[in-house]
């Protein structure tokens, strides 16, 4: 019966369920040979004892030789078959671990840390190849060779081999104590050491945040305080399994001296030849490393457990956000994974960008956000939304590539639900800056193209050209190879809107969203990032959230939301006209550039 917390390694084992075979078989050829070695000797001893002669001895180092060799090769091949199949299931499972967490939902992302993500994407992983590889290996070599020498035991002494296995019971009582007692503080001790990692992450990432509030002290305090409780826990296990070992061997030593006393005892009344009672000691000597490895296995079994058990948890996480059953075939899969034919799909299910919110109400975490949104976005114009802060303009866009998910019919493009259109096909068609701009660790180039792998320098070029960032990147050393550093970490704030606006034109998307994504650069230069979107999105939808009314002027319509709804809605002229909310921004725009000017 296959624990629950590891049913999900089912699938995986059965792929490799030819190579198991034949590690199987050299298990059994393995532990078949290694028996045979005591009954050379019983043969040796008898043999020597009636007369020593050169070609017994010379017969008998053979054997012995022969027995050693033919086990070190089969001992090799079961290594090498068994470690190897964990190897690959670990390469298979980090693989789907990865792939199932990169369709996971944002909230996901919200709700855990990435430090414990990483935790069990690694520290976990390793525990469970270490379950599928040394656990089976030697709990297979560990049944094998003890069923084997008990029937070769009992062949020698029946009353023999009960009185060495008295102790039996009792281990199968120690075994099932410390198992639950190992598999419980490697939980704690995983979960601390996830916390470790998210408070290093955290620490790293943040790292200029640490310096400028002079926090250096106060973090390497926390971080030594949360190092000291993994420890604290790392000894607990470690003590534990420091009592494990000792009581199992004790056991076995109780054993060994039960056999010597008896057995001494059988030769001595010719019940049973030298030859037998050195078989049957080397035999109770051989399950000595059997016995040690059962405590390690369980060790190792335990750990595994409760590792799968968290990294089970992200593979039942299913996403919130996914296509519609219409969209899968039915299967739970998409009819065109990403890296198919994506061509076919675009075709199928072409975008013009003509956007649509109708009826739109949205609640975050049980908080209402958008209350009764109605507006129409034509396709090829432009909208800017303005807003105090809090009052629903990043959520409003965020839902058109469904980052959130709308209620069903709420949203529209190009008059069908959003939730009709595959989501690859949909976000391909999207070009989104968001807020927080996010840069990967990798050259200038590899940025800009991260949603067109295929694009060629040119391409880069002109997308650069069209966000003004081309003439800061040639002016670094090695221009368009120049690496950002972790989050763009070298480049400046205007810098790092500017290259992710090129990577969102890179793509040519249909609908181009921009949120507060000129916050960072300056009026001379937003002028003329506006003036190259205006060229480039010409019959595009373009939708962008500021606070600058420099920035939206020029929109074919601005949307003012107010505490999740739209209170005005027009041209810039219009909404001077009206004297409200949108006045009140401009006015206050106009004296903070006067005086900026005095």
């Amino acid at each position: 019966m296959v624990p629950k917390s590891l049913r999900p390694l089912v699938p995986y084992l059965k792929r490799y369920r030819s190579g198991l075979l034949w590690g199987g078989l050299c298990v059994l050829f393995n532990n078949g040979i290694w028996i045979l070695f005591p009954q050379v000797i019983r043969r040796a001893v008898d043999a020597l004892s009636h007369g020593v002669t050169r070609q017994k001895l010379l017969t008998y180092s053979l054997l012995v030789i022969a027995v050693a060799f033919a086990k070190g090769i089969f001992q090799f091949l079961t290594r090498w078959v068994v470690i190897g199949i964990s190897r690959d299931i670990e390469f298979d499972l980090r693989n789907d671990l990865f792939a199932h967490l990169e369709h996971l939902s944002y909230s996901y992302y919200q709700r855990n840390r990435t430090g414990d993500i990483m935790a069990k994407a690694t520290n976990d992983l390793n525990a469970v190849r270490m379950l599928l590889g040394p656990a089976i290996m030697y709990s297979a070599n560990t049944i094998v060779f003890t069923a084997g020498a008990l029937a070769f035991m009992l062949a020698i002494s029946p009353k023999l081999t009960i009185y060495a296995f008295l102790p039996l019971p009792i281990a199968s009582i120690v075994i099932q104590y410390f198992g639950r007692q190992i598999h419980e503080r490697f939980e704690r001790i995983q979960a601390m050491f996830s916390d470790i990692s998210a408070r290093a992450q955290e620490n790293f990432s943040g790292a200029r945040v640490i310096r400028a509030y002079v926090q250096e002290q106060a973090e390497i305090a926390s971080f030594e305080s949360a190092n000291q409780e993994y420890i604290r826990r790392s000894l607990g296990l470690v003590r534990l399994m420091g009592m494990l070992w000792p009581t199992l061997e004790l056991m076995l030593g109780v054993a060994v001296v039960i056999v010597l006393w008896l057995g001494g005892r059988q030769v001595l009344l010719g019940r049973m030849t030298v030859g037998d009672f050195v078989a049957f000691n080397t035999y109770m000597v051989q399950l000595t490393w059997p016995v040690i490895a059962l405590g390690w296995v369980i060790n190792i079994f335990q750990r595994g457990t409760a590792s799968m058990g968290r990294i089970n948890e992200i593979l039942t996480e299913q996403p919130e956000i996914a296509d519609e059953p219409a969209l899968v075939g039915g299967t739970g899969v998409s009819r065109v994974q990403p890296g198919e034919d994506a061509r076919l799909s675009i075709n199928l299910f072409d975008i013009q960008g003509e956007v649509e919110f109708r009826n739109l109400n949205f609640t975050y975490n049980g908080v209402p956000v958008l209350n009764g949104i109605n507006l129409h976005i034509p396709a090829g114009s432009s909208l800017a939304i303005v807003g105090p802060t809090g009052s629903g303009k990043t959520t409003l866009v965020n839902l058109i590539p469904r980052i959130y998910d709308a209620l069903p019919g709420a949203v529209l493009i190009d008059g069908k639900p959003i939730r009709e259109f595959p989501l690859d096909t949909l976000r391909r068609k999207i070009g989104f800056v968001p807020q927080e701009t996010f840069l990967f660790s990798d050259t200038i180039r590899e940025n800009i193209a991260f949603g067109r792998h295929d694009a060629h320098l040119p391409e880069v070029q002109a997308a650069a050209e069209a966000a003004n960032i081309a003439q800061d990147i040639e002016s670094f050393p090695e221009t368009y190879s120049t690496t950002v550093g972790e989050r763009g970490i070298t480049l400046s704030g205007g810098q790092k809107q500017r290259t992710a606006i090129a990577r969102a034109l890179l793509r040519s998307p249909r609908i181009l969203i921009l949120d507060d994504a000129l916050s960072s650069v300056d009026t001379h230069t937003e002028d003329k990032i506006l003036n190259h979107l205006r060229e480039i999105m010409l019959g595009r939808t373009t939708i962008f959230i500021s606070h600058r009314v420099s920035t939206v002027r020029n929109a074919d319509r601005i949307a003012v939301l107010h505490s999740g709804q739209i209170v005005e809605l027009g041209t810039h002229d219009e909404l001077i006209a009206r004297n409200g909310y949108y006045t009140d921004l401009y006015n206050k725009q106009l004296l903070e550039e006067e005086l900026a000017e005095v």
